[in-house]
């Protein structure tokens, strides 16, 4: 297996300023995507994404990665999806004669993603499915305490007949988590990922599933990371 590891990291975020260069534990946050990339891939197949002079820097400088690609600016909004991102890095590996077979997708909002959880989803992967992909144990299970209202305003369980009473009897239900995404190259372009029939769950544990949105995502993680670490 030949990953295409692509890091999307845009310059604008409004919910955390500046988190792809921000220290967490000591490093930029960038640097933990770069460490996890670095596990599956050698550098020439890692491509940083983005649109900022200063991530760009930081990675160059801070991570000793290499960052031959720059983002258009029409793909620098927040308004643009991961997949135009992810086919544009395409089309600029396939002109430099870039071979691979799998594009991994690692952001990094996703710190505490890890090496194994890496290679645990591309040995997922193979070419007859859309995409590998992490995934956690959903917070809300659709059969026993996730509801919808109904039209006259009414709460209604999601999926089932409500009679469920033990979450331990509900099936499972997972939640894509965002740290790893293993994806066959003409699935994505041949369809936006909501719409792949056909993805593998790989399983990670919630406590390393912080997908960082918020400073209070932030606060967590950091912490998490820290505890993770000390219990070693």
């Amino acid at each position: 297996m030949t990953p295409l590891v692509i890091i999307p990291a845009r310059g604008g975020s409004k919910g955390i300023p500046h988190k792809n260069i921000k220290p967490m534990c000591g490093r930029p946050l960038i640097a933990y995507a770069v460490d996890a990339a670095r596990a599956v891939a050698p550098d020439s197949h890692i491509i940083l994404s983005t649109d900022s002079p200063e991530i760009a820097r930081v990675a160059r400088e801070e991570c000793g990665l290499a960052v031959p690609y720059t983002r258009p600016e029409a793909l620098g909004g927040d308004n643009i999806g991961s997949r135009e991102v992810m086919i544009d890095v395409m089309d600029w590996a396939d002109r430099e004669g870039l071979a691979y077979d799998c594009v991994l997708l690692l952001q990094p909002t996703s710190p505490l993603r890890t090496p194994d959880d890496v290679r645990a989803t591309l040995a997922a992967y193979t070419p007859e499915c859309d995409m590998a992909v992490t995934v956690a144990p959903a917070a809300a299970n659709p059969y026993y305490d996730c509801f919808e209202t109904t039209s006259e305003g009414y709460l209604h369980v999601s999926k089932g007949d409500g009679l469920i009473t033990r979450r331990q009897d509900a099936p499972e239900a997972w939640q894509m988590n965002g740290a790893v995404y293993a994806i066959n190259p003409a699935s994505l372009r041949r369809m936006p990922l909501g719409a792949f029939p056909r993805r593998i769950p790989v399983p990670m544990p919630r406590e390393r599933s912080v997908d960082l949105d918020s400073p209070l995502d932030w606060i967590i993680a950091e912490t998490l990371m820290r505890h993770l670490r000390a219990n070693a």
